[in-house]
């Protein structure tokens, strides 16, 4: 295809060919590093910028593309999806012990690496966008032990030939920076996009291992990723593992409850709680086979419980507009001893959040919140840059049957209960909300703790931090553990009057 199919003028594309050709000589003049390439998918998108710049002979070992799928199966193992994160480990796994088996007498003066990416870019007459997976397993020095980055893109560009392009320079980019800049992991990950925008690549996961890497908390990184805008939201298990959305979401029901966790109260765990059971009646009625003689289908899969944080919730003040990493990782560490996955997001808009949840699953997604935050999201305000306004996010919200469930707030000023039949309503949006609460989208928590109504997140944050006791009472035991174990959110012990 014509490169002129690019936003980018020619000039700027002059440049961006310029500064990544640049970056394969810079590799193929450093004689420390020799090995293999192995692309899937899109052809030998990264190894061609290598051939390209000149001096290739002392980079590269060996270039291979195994596109046929018995091929691939006899070299890496049989799998049941080749673009996937177990295709592209076995292939870094093979062909790195490949490297140290053949490449004994050069393995005394070069760092052995396999750079492997398994890609499938967008086909003729096919509207799905391009998606794939990239990593290197590299030795810092020769005769090292390996360090390994993962990470998964999607290729947003519309023409196949454009995100061809794209990948090659993502793979010149990771390879570059693995090599000079792995002992700063953050310039690292920021020079991954260099020559690109978010609008043609996004990276929604990355993992950082091995013995380099070993102070690398991929937490950290996957929050990054959103700060940087490479991609509006990441997820992280409880363990600390890095999860890539769209396997983890597809085809999964969902239930999400957003907030501060600054720290995680009893009232965030009695809200999932409620929110959880009643989600699971109704994931378990709405698969039931209507007709009495169908065969009975297999159980619904358990729906996948997030805890969100968004990026405007994560910026502080005191930081200057950034994100503190101790405060994050608190956060983090807090909703891990809960058991509880992560999600970052740049969804400031529970519509976007909607959207970007549809985007993987056509099963059930619910919202779990408080009625202060039910009160918000009926306040026209928000939506004067929706063209359709109000109605238009709504029908974002409750696309493929998603749900909101309904948490009383309780007026620490007033004492006044506002729960989801009292709700204040502007007069014009009455019937709206009728109508929203008559077909079941809108849904009431019964059955919650009473004496956990006056227990805020951020008068619990006071009184952890002037040692006022009565806290511990007011978090999930793990939590308050965890609080006092490591000195967290300015934690002070009890002063003698408490």
């Amino acid at each position: 295809m014509n490169l002129t199919d690019h936003s980018q003028s020619s000039s700027e594309l002059s440049t961006l060919a310029h500064d990544t050709l640049r970056k394969a000589l810079e590799i193929n003049m450093d004689r420390r590093r020799y090995g293999t390439f192995a692309e899937i998918g899109a052809g030998q998108e990264v190894v061609r910028w290598f051939f390209h710049a000149g001096g290739a002979a002392g980079t590269v070992a060996k270039s291979i593309s195994a596109y046929d799928m018995s091929v691939s199966d006899a070299i890496y193992g049989k799998t049941q999806r080749y673009v996937s994160r177990d295709r592209l480990q076995s292939m870094l796994d093979y062909e790195q012990r490949l490297n140290l088996s053949r490449l004994g007498d050069r393995a005394e003066t070069s760092a052995l690496f396999v750079f492997a990416d398994t890609v499938a870019t967008r086909a003729y007459h096919d509207r799905q966008e391009g998606r794939g997976w990239m990593g290197v397993k590299f030795q810092a020095h020769p005769r090292d032990q390996d360090s390994q980055i993962v990470l998964h893109l999607r290729m947003l560009d519309r023409h196949s030939a454009q995100q061809q392009e794209a990948l090659g320079i993502v793979g010149v980019n990771l390879l570059y920076g693995a090599f000079f800049h792995y002992y700063e992991p953050e310039a690292l990950l920021r020079s991954l996009l260099d020559g690109l925008s978010t609008d043609r690549v996004e990276i929604d996961m990355i993992e950082f291992s091995g013995i380099e890497f070993r102070y690398v908390d991929n937490r950290m990184m996957s929050l990054r990723l959103v700060e940087l805008g490479f991609s509006d939201a990441a997820m992280f298990a409880p363990t600390g593992q890095t999860l890539q959305p769209s396997d983890v979401l597809h085809n999964r029901a969902v239930l999400v409850e957003r907030g501060s966790f600054r720290p995680v109260t009893n009232v965030h765990m009695d809200m999932l709680q409620l929110a959880r059971r009643k989600f699971r009646e109704h994931i378990r009625t709405r698969s039931r086979p209507e007709p009495a003689s169908a065969p009975a289908a297999a159980p619904p899969r358990e729906p996948l419980e997030l805890m969100e944080i968004t990026m405007h919730n994560l910026l502080t003040s005191a930081t200057g507009g950034t994100v503190d990493p101790k405060d994050f990782l608190a956060r983090a560490d807090m909703l891990a001893a809960c058991g509880q996955t992560v999600l970052i997001s740049n969804y400031s808009e529970f519509y976007r959040l909607s959207g970007y949840l549809t985007r993987y699953t056509r099963m059930p997604v619910a919202m779990v919140m408080g009625a202060a935050s039910l009160r918000d999201l009926f306040d026209e305000k928000y939506y004067r840059d929706l063209e359709g306004g109000i109605l238009e996010s709504f029908g974002r919200l409750f696309k493929n049957d998603h749900k909101l469930y309904i948490y009383p707030w309780l007026d620490p000023a007033t004492g006044q209960l506002t729960t989801m039949e009292n709700l204040a309503v502007a007069p014009s949006l009455r019937p709206l909300y009728g109508y929203l609460v008559g077909r079941g989208f809108i849904e009431p928590l019964e059955n919650y703790h009473q004496d956990y109504l006056p227990m805020f997140s951020s008068a619990v944050l006071e009184k952890i931090k002037q040692g006022d006791s009565a806290w511990v009472g007011m978090v999930p035991p793990p939590v308050a553990e965890l609080i006092q174990k490591r000195a967290l959110l300015s934690f002070r012990p009890p002063t003698g009057g408490s």
